[in-house]
């Protein structure tokens, strides 16, 4: 969708913030994907691995706030 002259020089607030944002904290993206990177992103793992997790996992009961008596 092409917007008018008259809009093409919109900036909204959010992106305005944004931007100062980031002038004040250059460092603040880095930061960013250091935490993604310790949160999110995971080494790969071996067939063997995941088979070995698959084998140790116990299986759940159904409902399990209810004991078996």
């Amino acid at each position: 969708m092409k917007f008018s002259n008259q809009h093409s020089m919109y900036e909204s607030e959010h992106t305005k913030f944004i931007a100062e944002l980031k002038a004040k904290n250059p460092g603040i993206e880095e930061g960013q994907r250091a935490g993604r990177a310790l949160l999110w992103d995971k080494a790969p793992t071996t067939l063997a691995e995941q088979d070995t997790a698959a084998a140790s996992r116990v299986r759940q009961q159904a409902y399990v706030y209810q004991n078996k008596l």
